[in-house]
């Protein structure tokens, strides 16, 4: 048996024997478990859920950003790292959001990126995007908001 450095909630052998959770797993063992969506998403659960995606989107975009400004802008390999270690962090504020599908919360993750990428631009490097950019992530917005924070069924 391979011992984890993180803390397991079920300490007991045949948890150890367990496949991961199954989505039918994290449904029955109710609230309060590891990562599963609460049955109903308040306004505090929602906003949490938008900060992390923000800055999510700061870290990736950011990351990004700094690793290009090093590379194809010559600033130095400073700049690439600093930018490194910001996509590392992006990669750990993903793993925050409440829901536990890695799937949904990438996919939803994109439209924010579209969005952010388009602002990131206009913020710091002086782009206008037209109206089909603005239309595009407008689009992958609302996407977001079904991906994300549409009722499902138990």
């Amino acid at each position: 048996m391979i011992s984890s450095p993180l803390p397991c909630p079920d300490s007991s052998a045949q948890a150890a024997d367990r496949h991961p959770p199954t989505q039918a797993d994290r449904t029955q063992s109710g609230p309060g478990g590891r990562g599963e969506r609460p049955p109903s998403l308040g306004s505090v659960t929602i906003m949490r859920s938008i900060g992390l995606f923000l800055l999510a989107a700061l870290a990736e975009i950011g990351g990004a950003w700094l690793v290009w400004q090093g590379v194809r802008e010559h600033r130095g390999w400073v700049w690439v790292g600093a930018g490194i270690l910001a996509l590392g962090a992006y990669g750990f504020v993903a793993t925050l959001q409440e829901d536990a599908e890695f799937g949904r919360i990438l996919a939803a993750y994109g439209g924010v990126f579209v969005a952010g990428s388009l602002a990131w631009g206009m913020a710091l490097d002086g782009y206008r995007p037209d109206r089909f950019d603005v239309a595009g992530a407008l689009i992958c917005l609302v996407g977001v908001g079904v991906i994300m924070y549409s009722p499902r069924g138990g």
